[in-house]
């Protein structure tokens, strides 16, 4: 059986200890701001490529929300039992033993987090280059033959630096910007899916693009090619890539637990709402892309921008800069979860011994600024080399791993440490947590043996931190 570990500062060992000032709004927000960023955009046209019908987009948005709730709602039982920063990093310390707790906070710093806060700021530098044309990645500021910086590069590690620092200020600015920026691009996603149904939805183009119904085929715009039954699987599992990335990060909210008001009620019900709150918007808005878009229109959107093409269609030629604006404020206010989550987990994996030991402090606002300061340079370091898109991509496989982990953890804590206090117990325990464990399962084992590209790269990343874990290890006092 695992011991339980503080991880908490007392007042006597630090000067400043993690105040608990969010509320149920800011952790909600922080759960949807997280989850909201570009993909919703984007993903849609390689889902309908891989796809082929109406039907099946859908139903990938559909069973992605879904396995989204179920995850979510599990976790509610693990926040209850354990409110402190870390997150699922101490999830699955405690359900399972300190390595598995440090092979998922070595892959969440090594790429899940910073190549997502990466990827996103240069997303954010991607839409603003439609407004101000400098900051496009063609215009190279420096060339070292090696790499070149250009100027959406570094207009991303200025905008990371420049959320770094807010949110070593405190987490009041920290949340501020969060609720703010994330009531507004809720609001505008669903203004722009109102605005979709209602100016530029036609009958026709929905009723063509159900002429396939549910079919299953794989599509390039033009013409159609059956999967064989081998690659059914395959083909829905290679699909979900995009939808399960532009749903993921809801689980932030977990890694700020030591700063969020009644913790054991708060943070499952954030979970509960940020996810639903998404989940719906996404299903909603991919509903509005088939009333208003053809499938090919779909499928072969430029540069998959399928959010600026219908934007397009409902505003005219207004809507390129409509929709370049709201992905600004989206693609900022997701940073800004992902960032003044991130560094909890660093903050606690050092606590226990398992990260350098200069980011186990909390400076005087009552954050871990170090931790934030580290994780905005390694993010810096991923935004220059231009391989954070690679990264992400690799990772999949080892995030659903986790997720899978950290839920199978319930039953296990269940057995190990029956009489710990369950504020929150799984809603729908043991269907729907094993639901999820199936299906996430099914979907693993099919990128596994159908997308190994993506795959077994993800597997070397996190089997690296094994040697890193004995390394850390090594360097901690022996008590």
């Amino acid at each position: 059986m695992n011991q339980p570990t503080t991880l908490e500062p007392s007042a006597e060992q630090n000067s400043s200890a993690f105040k608990r000032s969010l509320s149920l709004l800011d952790a909600t927000m922080i759960v949807a701001g997280s989850m909201i960023g570009s993909g919703i955009f984007i993903v849609s046209a390689d889902i309908t490529r891989n796809v082929g019908s109406a039907g099946w987009l859908l139903v990938i948005w559909l069973i992605t929300g879904l396995l989204t709730l179920i995850a979510a709602i599990s976790y509610g039982e693990l926040s209850a039992m354990f409110p402190k920063a870390g997150g699922q990093y101490i999830y699955l310390k405690e359900a399972f033993n300190p390595l598995v707790g440090f092979l998922y906070g070595w892959s969440f710093f090594a790429v899940i987090q910073t190549g997502s806060i990466a990827a996103v700021g240069v997303a954010f530098s991607k839409f603003s280059a439609y407004i101000f044309p400098f900051l496009s990645e063609k215009n190279i500021l420096l060339d070292l033959k090696l790499f070149k910086v250009s100027a959406a590069q570094l207009t991303s590690i200025l905008m990371v630096s420049l959320l770094t620092y807010i949110n070593t200020r405190g987490v009041k600015e920290g949340k501020t910007i969060q609720t703010i920026l994330t009531l507004i691009k809720i609001i505008a996603l669903f203004g722009l899916i109102i605005f979709g149904f209602s100016i530029a939805a036609k009958k026709e183009i929905w009723e063509a693009n159900w002429q396939t119904g549910f079919s299953l085929f794989q599509f390039d715009g033009i013409t159609s090619l059956p999967y064989s039954s081998m690659a059914f699987m395959g083909a829905i599992a290679a699909s979900m890539v995009g939808s399960l990335f532009s749903s993921d990060s809801w689980n932030n909210v977990t890694f700020i637990a030591g700063e969020i008001k009644r913790p054991e009620r708060n943070i499952g019900l954030s979970l509960f709402l940020g996810t639903l709150i998404v989940t719906a918007t996404y299903f909603l808005c991919n509903v509005m892309y088939l009333s208003v878009l053809s499938l090919q229109e779909i499928a072969t959107a430029e540069n998959d921008r399928v959010g600026m093409v219908a934007s397009q269609h409902i505003f005219g030629e207004v809507g390129t800069m409509v929709i370049a604006v709201f992905l600004m404020i989206s693609t900022f206010g997701c940073d800004n979860g992902l960032i003044l989550s991130g560094a909890r987990v660093y903050y606690s994996m050092a606590k226990d011994g398992l990260f350098f030991k200069q980011v186990a402090q909390l400076n005087k606002n009552g954050v871990p600024e170090k931790a934030l300061w580290i994780q905005c340079l390694w993010a810096s370091v991923l935004c220059l080399s231009g391989r954070y898109g690679e990264l992400l991509d690799y990772v999949i496989f080892a995030v659903l791993i986790f997720y899978i982990l950290t839920i199978i953890g319930i039953f296990r804590l269940r057995i190990t440490q029956p009489n710990l206090p369950r504020p929150y117990k799984a809603f729908g325990y043991p269907f729907l947590p094993l639901i999820y464990i199936i299906s996430a399962s099914v979907i693993s084992i099919s990128l596994l043996i159908y997308r190994p590209s993506f795959t077994l790269p993800g597997l070397v990343i996190v089997l690296l931190g094994i040697p890193a874990y004995y390394l850390f290890l090594g360097k901690k006092p022996q008590s």
